[in-house]
């Protein structure tokens, strides 16, 4: 990917990132998350209906780059199945890691496939995995 275009996607989801607030909500899956090198400190909430999510809210103060993955991420993620979410989770986690994944599951999420040059950067990008994927764990133990 061009490195203009990665840069405008990551400012802009950072800018104006989607679905930033949260709301008064019961029906929601709930966690927090926050980095110990850095100001990342983000609240997530989590609809599931039918094994469909609805909807992923955060909010908090955070980096821009744990800032626009959390956007992109909600962005890739509501309309899929809980088993479509995990894989595009795990595939995502593996890219970051450094490790075999596959692209075409990520779509606009490949923006953050060169930030292990930045290694102090990885557990930015890794915030809305761990949230997500704990919220996740979370409904497989309701069950």
């Amino acid at each position: 990917m061009d490195n203009d275009l990665r840069r405008e996607i990551i400012m802009d989801n950072y800018i104006d990132p989607m679905n930033k607030g949260l709301i008064n909500d019961d029906g929601y899956l709930k966690t927090r998350t926050s980095s110990e090198s850095c100001i990342d400190d983000l609240s997530f909430m989590m609809k599931i209906e039918n094994n469909i999510i609805k909807d992923i809210r955060f909010d908090g103060e955070a980096c821009a780059i744990s800032t626009s993955a959390t956007s992109i991420m909600i962005r890739s993620l509501i309309g899929k199945s809980v088993d479509d979410a995990k894989k595009i989770l795990i595939n995502y986690k593996n890219m970051i890691e450094e490790k075999d994944y596959d692209k075409e599951l990520l779509s606009e999420l490949v923006v953050y496939d060169s930030i292990s040059k930045q290694p102090n950067r990885k557990n930015c990008a890794l915030l809305p995995y761990k949230a997500i994927n704990s919220m996740l764990g979370e409904l497989n133990n309701r069950d």
